[in-house]
């Protein structure tokens, strides 16, 4: 192999090291049996969530988990590999690998990576299964505006009762 490949392998190999660094979340998946349909379906729906998905040789792929600290990674690097990057929402690519593994029984989930940690299958399906970070958000309002909500009730249960021999 001469030393421009080796080079830019090794620029490869550096980036996608990179890219597992930065990202909040990775799921990695086998995509064997899928059709190009649902290929292009699938990679639309990772854009949409600001998730890019990249179809990466596994020894490069070894080699930059290595070099990103992601040890144990390396075994599931197996057959044709997909890799999802999220930069931003931990829960997107986890959620939208599975509801789409749900219908299209050719993809298989086979790990990925939590906030710079290994994740299980188990892990990643776990994942899959919180609410999108505008849910979370959404409920979170909701438990801090509980409290006042009931201040506000008892308030207005204590003026009516005033009001009520007045009349």
């Amino acid at each position: 192999m001469s030393e421009a490949a080796i080079a830019k392998k090794a620029s490869l190999v550096d980036q996608v090291a990179e890219k597992f660094s930065q990202s909040a979340s990775v799921v990695i998946v086998d995509y064997r049996g899928l059709t190009v349909a649902e290929v292009t379906e699938l990679r639309k729906q990772l854009r949409e969530a600001g998730v890019e998905m990249k179809v990466i040789k596994n020894g490069i792929l070894s080699r930059a988990a290595e070099q990103a600290g992601l040890k144990g990674l390396g075994e599931v690097f197996t057959g044709p590999t997909a890799v999802a990057f999220s930069n931003e929402d931990v829960v997107a690519p986890a959620k939208i690998m599975d509801e789409f593994a749900s219908k299209a029984k050719a993809l298989e989930i086979k790990g990925g990576v939590i906030e710079n940690k290994v994740a299980s299958i188990e892990q990643i399906q776990a994942l899959a299964k919180l609410p999108s970070r505008e849910g979370l958000l959404s409920m979170l309002l909701s438990v801090l505006q509980a409290p006042v909500r009931n201040v506000a009730y008892a308030v207005q249960a204590v003026v009516e009762s005033k009001e009520e021999p007045a009349a």
